[in-house]
């Protein structure tokens, strides 16, 4: 028997890799984690770009969900 918890698969857009480990190593996994979250915040992660920032902010709303200004 495995010990090792499984994660569900991350269901973030494709924003490019630089972007995707920076919200991965900021804790977020998930889209749904990223609602609500200042963009401010988001952009101070190295490797987090304006342009990921829009691709991100248009899965959120396909959601209804969205980022905070």
């Amino acid at each position: 028997m495995s010990t090792e918890k499984s994660t569900p698969p991350s269901d973030l857009p494709n924003i490019g890799a630089p972007a995707r480990r920076a919200l991965e190593g900021a804790g977020y996994t998930q889209l749904a984690q990223l609602n609500n979250v200042r963009e401010a915040d988001l952009l101070k992660l190295h490797g987090f770009g304006p342009k990921a920032l829009g691709i991100l902010r248009e899965a959120l709303v396909a959601q209804g969900m969205a980022l905070r200004a």
